[in-house]
């Protein structure tokens, strides 16, 4: 860990990612709590999430290629600038239209559909391929703490103030954000400057996707992906509807529950990023979703025993460590396969797949909770995520997961044979 945060680049980036996923936190616990107390419809939430992912989807050609085809970091102070421009329109007051929060929000993320692939792709530029796990672990701490701070803000905010001073409260992080990406990165390691793509922007993207569909190891991770998002999208909707009708909690506490997650988080990124750095990337992603499934079936259940806040405050925290875990596997395997050139575009068609999977689990919920009740869907989510993670482990008794020992291997070969600190 010492090493990395050695690393003047990676620091400044790593920073920057904090206030960055503050203010993305503190939009995605207030919005969909907003248009829950606003219409009482468990479908129009999950509307909401729908609208926000589906530009994810849409967009994900040219997020790729944007990622790949210019400098990284630009592309990162640029989408800053244009997602606090987009939430302007929301300081008209809580009277605004039901209509204008869902296009707020559709926007937003076809922005983030940029954001994501470009900074992930930066990572390895920044400190080398031998050092990709324990960079992504560090990431996720900052991701936990953002994750309280922004969680918290956001649901305390709303409670407090309004959408007004959600809005900025989301202004503020996203500022000094925007603050530490202005000046050029200086890349080490073994990683190269993403290179000019001359192609046209469908070709480009169409290269990057048979990257990700011609390895076996990245179609393997795919099923488990997709298993795991919607289990997601069904949590999304599921949360809202399990602290403010299950719990019988506030807007407050669904934005603390979510923010302690971060706590376990915290915990999972440092041992990510020292001790568990060199464990192969599949491995993490197999237990960390395993032991996501078992721990929300406990939190889903033990309310027909008690709805006492402070209980399901410990659980959560502790939740947090497993998605933690799973997040910085996935990300760290991507890295570890995926061609430096193409690394955009092998993100961002991973994230449409994920955003889809889970707008798909996000309207299943919210289509089916009036029906058969929050309890039901809840165990359901709760065994997906088991099911993403019996795949993977069952998929390393054969071919896959020698793979992915290979994969390690090459990690660690790059590590030895990094070149000298340029300028990026």
């Amino acid at each position: 860990m010492r090493q990395l945060l050695a690393i003047p680049a990676f620091v400044r980036l790593w920073v920057a990612a904090f206030f960055g996923e503050t203010a993305e936190w503190i939009l995605q616990v207030a919005l969909p709590l907003f248009l829950f107390t606003s219409t009482g419809s468990a479908a129009a939430t999950a509307l909401s999430i729908v609208l926000g992912l589906l530009p994810t989807v849409l967009l994900s050609p040219v997020a790729g290629v944007v990622a790949d085809r210019w400098n990284r970091r630009a592309v990162l102070a640029a989408v800053c600038a244009g997602q606090a421009v987009v939430v302007l329109p929301l300081l008209a007051g809580s009277a605004i239209p039901v209509a204008l929060v869902y296009v707020v929000m559709a926007v937003q993320a076809g922005l983030s559909s940029v954001f994501e692939p470009a900074r992930n792709a930066l990572v390895p530029e920044l400190v080398g391929a031998g050092e990709v796990t324990g960079a992504n672990g560090l990431m996720s701490v900052n991701g936990s703490v953002a994750r309280l701070a922004g969680g918290w803000a956001g649901g305390v905010l709303l409670g407090w103030g309004g959408l007004e001073s959600v809005v900025l409260g989301y202004l503020g992080a996203l500022a000094l954000a925007g603050l530490l990406l202005v000046r050029p990165f200086k890349r080490v390691g073994s990683a190269t400057a993403a290179a000019p793509v001359k192609e046209p922007v469908l070709a480009a993207w169409l290269a990057g996707l048979r990257e990700l569909t011609g390895d076996p190891r990245l179609r393997a991770t795919g099923v488990a992906t997709v298993l795991a998002a919607v289990a997601q999208g069904m949590f999304l909707v599921l949360f809202v509807v399990f602290v403010l009708d299950v719990l019988g909690g506030s807007e407050a506490d669904a934005g603390l529950l979510r923010g302690v997650q971060a706590i376990g988080g915290l915990a999972a990124g440092f041992a990510v990023a020292t001790v568990a750095r060199r464990v192969a990337p599949v491995t993490l992603l197999a237990w960390g979703s395993l032991v996501t499934g078992v721990l929300s079936a406990l939190i889903w259940n033990l309310a027909f025993a008690t709805t006492a806040l402070g209980v399901y405050v410990g659980l959560f925290m502790v939740v947090g460590a497993p998605a933690v875990v799973t997040g910085a596997g996935l990300l760290s395997h991507l890295q570890g396969v995926a061609s430096p050139e193409r690394a955009g575009r092998v993100l961002s068609t991973v994230f449409a797949v994920m955003a889809a999977g889970t707008a798909a689990g996000a309207l299943l919920a919210g289509t089916l909770v009036a029906v058969t009740g929050p309890a039901v869907l809840l165990d359901v989510q709760s065994g997906i995520y088991v099911l993403a993670g019996l795949v993977l482990l069952g998929w390393g008794k054969g071919r896959w997961w020698r793979s992915a020992g290979r994969e390690v291997v090459t990690v660690e070969e790059c590590r030895l044979s990094s070149p000298p600190v340029t300028s990026m």
